[in-house]
């Protein structure tokens, strides 16, 4: 099975919505705002590390990081969008 197969199976944890790889421009943006420590997680905590990749809901208010291969699809730590 390819990560692109697996990615079509995944869902939301909260809202069983599907979810789709981020654009590359849209981590490199989140990214930069760890950096520079203004990224907040849904728990309302700072975000202190980066993430290569990640899984956005089909509703597009979340974001689920993806580190080191590895989705968290943690309901706390998806990272609000907009």
């Amino acid at each position: 099975m390819t990560i692109e197969q697996l990615v079509k199976l995944m869902r939301c944890p909260e809202s069983r919505q599907p979810l789709r790889r981020a654009e590359t421009a849209l981590v490199e943006v989140l990214n930069l705002q760890v950096a520079a420590g203004g990224l907040k997680n849904r728990a309302g905590k700072p975000v202190s590390e980066g993430f290569e990749q990640g899984l956005v809901r089909e509703d597009g208010k979340f974001l689920y990081p993806i580190r080191k291969d590895i989705p968290v699809l943690i309901i706390e730590e998806a990272i609000p969008l907009g």
